[in-house]
């Protein structure tokens, strides 16, 4: 059984909030924050997606849809990641170059329009993971009710399908970026390739996996209790990922896990 006790307490502490800005992608965690902060707040509330090369524009459509559909205040605005040599060059710290660059704009763009706070959708389970943007939303002020009351994934996905958002069961998805071992310049072409690679094998019906981009080498990460689908499907899902650009195919025996480039990392890289 659901315990709603979570969301009536998000409801809560969003009430005590004058006017926010949330950060919004489209994803499950989010869009039950902005969705959350629009029924307590209305028009105190502005859900901001960001739009970058780094996202497949697939999602970002979604995102447009799935806030259309729950009548969500929604801005734009467009970030430039790639402009910035630090998060090219992709270090371990490369996602606070980024969040850097994205928290502060929307800062300005909270300011701009007279609202106090900027929240993202980070949750409890977060905390476990390497995640170096983290440090970038705390030095500008940025908060995460979910993580503050201690929502899980498993619990955000429980409540959005009482809720009846209809993202409730969408994948995980991460910045294209995600998919580079540390090191490995970041640049326009190789993430057209990954997302094109990963657009195919989403219309084919595969729903959690990453298409890790090692030089010409895609090693394919997929959820467990769909590897032996993909297993079966050998064929096509390579001929989908060469035709993308990659030369060689592997599929990871480990399955799809979040983070699975930090592994990678030692305690120094992760300071």
């Amino acid at each position: 059984m659901t315990d709603v006790s979570k969301y009536e307490r998000l409801l809560e502490s969003l009430s005590g909030l004058d006017s926010v800005l949330v950060a919004y992608s489209g994803g499950v965690d989010s869009t039950l924050l902005a969705f959350a902060a629009h029924v307590v707040l209305g028009e105190r509330c502005l859900a901001v997606l960001a739009t970058s090369d780094t996202y497949p524009e697939s999602e970002v459509e979604y995102a447009r849809n799935i806030a259309t559909e729950l009548g969500l205040r929604l801005h734009e605005v467009e970030t430039h990641e790639l402009i910035d040599p630090q998060f090219r060059a992709n270090t371990p710290d490369r996602c606070y170059h980024c969040k850097s660059e994205l928290f502060g704009l929307l800062r300005a763009v909270a300011d701009s329009r007279g609202l106090t706070y900027v929240l993202d959708g980070n949750n409890a389970d977060d905390s476990g993971d390497f995640r170096p943007g983290s440090r970038a939303g705390a030095e500008l002020g940025v908060r995460s009710p979910l993580a503050e009351i201690g929502f899980t994934k498993k619990e955000i996905r429980e409540v959005a399908a009482l809720l009846g958002l209809p993202n409730w069961d969408k994948p995980s998805m991460a910045c294209l970026a995600s998919r580079f071992p540390y090191g490995e310049a970041i640049t326009e072409d190789r993430l057209l390739r990954v997302a094109r690679a990963e657009n195919s094998l989403r219309a084919m019906g595969l729903r959690q996996f990453r298409v890790r981009a090692h030089g010409d080498v895609a090693r394919l990460e997929v959820e467990p209790s769909e590897m032996q689908t993909a297993w079966e499907m050998r064929d096509v899902v390579t001929a989908a990922i060469k035709t993308a650009g990659f030369t060689f195919v592997a599929q990871d025996l480990d399955g799809y896990r979040t983070g699975a480039m930090n592994e990678a990392l030692n305690a120094e890289d992760m300071a």
